[in-house]
């Protein structure tokens, strides 16, 4: 090609055209596998095993990879298609802590829950020392994030006395200490939990104790721990799914009117798998609750809601139940895999019910399983109300909530505040809204929304429920009726309290025996010696509440409530010593 003088010069190269950089082969497998999370059906199946075969061995570059392929993997067991994708699940999910990427990330995924991978923990007292009953060699004290200090000043309470000499004179390191005086099969964790244990400190003293020293532990990953990946309660029966899980909103109503199949007692074996399945639930999420501390295996109930859907409801050991109110913690299982926890409060015919679901399972059916809970949970509990408490809504510090808009989700399902304030403003907002769909309320909106607690009335609003009925007032009058009486010699009220009431209701005898019934007369007494007209009682009646007390402090704390709502002279008597 002639230039302007003249003279040929050579075409001027057209440069290679940059094609985009192509995404890993396990990256976009890994992408397609998430798109599928929702969609069921036979070709779907067919898929989800390919890509997974696929992912079974690739190496994943990042640890969020390693982590979403195992979230997957996760979501697969609890919602299997078919029986061939369930078994390909539970072969990577068992051999998941050997893969290499797992192994390479390692550090980067602490915490996670993942098999192999460490949790790093701030025990509290009894979580401290089941962990160190279950993995002792594991448990050690995260030292990094522990003021070394405050074991300094404990050492002599763990010692025997032949040792201090030594540590009155040599100044060991509490760490060095701990490292010296532990096993040589139990990490310093622990020997710090058990000795602490063995101090013959009443429970409350112990917890005290051991809670302020704010020890940080690490429980080591390895096999066999507590983990995410191999949560699964054994010999759970699949059920397998053609469509996806039901995501619309539930007919509360309609749902509340349909029963679950069965409820049974769980056994001790059983109850013993579904306390650990808890309790590991709730270490590997970072996470605590009273219910499953202080678990009773004996009182464990299994609600089969069909579909693979079971609720196992976990009472506490008799020592630390209320006063008054039922706890029960509760696992929601599909396909014997944990997919949410939470907490209910059962008495007056009316629940108070806390709600979780694990970030793993979000998405899918949460309005479904909430509904499904609360048919349980109202047929266990013979309940016509339904209370939440400001917490759940987004308030009371609860930011996640808040932001979520969780107090939309109950009102949608047709709770209702009590308070007329927070009514007028709902009324405003959904005016507002009515006129302006793609408005999105404010959180300065919300937050007064969530200022108080909603119910959910399946017969007609009353008062005598949990959050409307004031118990704390009933225990101020107990405070000033023992320090009327008995001052700072607190130790012999409860005898000779539980005396006095066993008169008062014509019981004959030494007492009970049973170590938690004998403790659930010694603190109910008080209140059956202020109840006001016990005196015109019938002998029945009195019978009646005697048994009330009685399941207090028996085996199943559910058939206190029971016996508790069918005695409604004790009802109406109890609400008047709380006025």
């Amino acid at each position: 090609m002639p230039s302007p003088s003249g003279i040929w010069s050579a075409p001027t190269p057209i440069p290679p055209r940059k094609e985009p950089p192509k995404t890993p082969t396990p990256l976009r497998h890994l992408t397609e596998l998430e798109s599928l999370r929702l969609t069921f059906g036979p070709a779907a199946a067919r898929r989800r095993r390919q890509l997974l075969r696929a992912l079974s061995r690739a190496d994943l570059r990042t640890p969020a990879d390693v982590h979403r392929l195992h979230e997957l993997l996760c979501f697969c067991r609890a919602y299997p298609d078919d029986a061939a994708l369930l078994k390909l699940v539970d072969r990577m999910l068992a051999g998941f802590a050997r893969r290499p990427d797992l192994q390479r990330h390692r550090a980067a995924l602490a915490d996670s829950g993942i098999a192999g991978t460490d949790i790093h923990y701030r025990f509290f007292a009894t979580m401290a020392r089941w962990a160190a009953a279950q993995w002792p060699e594991r448990l050690h004290i995260d030292w990094e994030n522990t003021d070394a200090a405050r074991l300094e000043g404990i050492l002599p309470l763990l010692a025997c006395w032949g040792e201090t000499p030594a540590l009155d004179e040599i100044g060991f390191e509490a760490r060095e200490w701990l490292a010296r005086m532990k096993g040589p099969r139990e990490g310093d964790g622990a020997f710090l939990a058990r000795r602490l244990a063995e101090l013959q400190l009443s429970g409350a003293a112990h917890e005290y104790v051991y809670e302020n020293l704010d020890a940080w532990m690490v429980l080591a990953g390895g096999v066999n721990g507590p983990s995410r990946t191999n949560a699964k309660l054994p010999g759970a029966k699949p059920v397998f799914r053609a469509t996806a899980p039901d995501s619309r909103r539930p007919d509360l109503a309609a749902e509340l009117e349909d029963w679950p199949y069965t409820v049974t007692a769980a056994g001790p074996a059983t109850g013993r798998k579904l306390v650990d399945l808890a309790r590991e639930a709730m270490i590997t999420r970072g996470r605590d609750l009273d219910a499953f501390a202080w678990a009773d295996p004996r009182d464990v109930v299994l609600v089969d809601d069909g579909d693979g859907l079971v609720f196992a409801l976990i009472g506490m050991i008799p020592e630390r139940r209320l006063m008054f109110e039922a706890v029960y913690g509760y696992l929601i299982l599909r396909n014997g895999v944990p997919v949410g926890y939470g907490v209910v409060s059962a008495l007056f015919g009316s629940i108070e019910v806390a709600f979780n679901l694990f970030e793993s399972f979000r998405g899918a059916e949460a309005g479904h399983l909430y509904a499904r809970l609360l048919a349980a949970l109202t047929s266990v509990f013979a309940a016509d109300t339904v209370t939440v408490y400001p917490y759940q809504l987004g308030g009371d510090g609860n930011d996640e909530g808040l932001r979520t808009g969780a107090w939309w989700f109950y009102q949608k399902l047709g709770f209702r505040s009590r308070d007329a304030r927070i009514l007028r403003l709902m009324r405003k907002e959904l005016a507002t809204i009515k006129r302006r769909p793609q408005r999105r309320t404010k959180p300065a909106v919300l937050r007064q929304l969530v200022e108080g607690n909603v119910y959910y009335d399946m017969v007609g609003p009353r008062e005598d429920i949990i959050g409307r009925l004031a118990l704390s007032e009933v225990g101020l009058k107990v405070t000033d009726y023992l320090a009327k009486r008995f001052g700072s010699q607190r130790h012999l009220a409860g005898p000779e309290c539980a005396r006095e009431a066993r008169a008062r209701l014509g019981l004959r005898g030494a007492g009970p025996r049973q170590a938690g019934v004998k403790l659930a007369w010694e603190r109910w007494a008080p209140v059956v010696l202020l109840l006001p007209g016990l005196d015109a009682w019938t002998k029945a009646e009195k019978k009646a509440l005697a048994a009330v007390i009685d399941a207090k402090g028996g085996t199943r704390e559910s058939e206190f409530v029971a016996l508790f709502d069918a005695h409604p002279k004790l009802r109406r008597a109890l609400q008047k010593l709380a006025q």
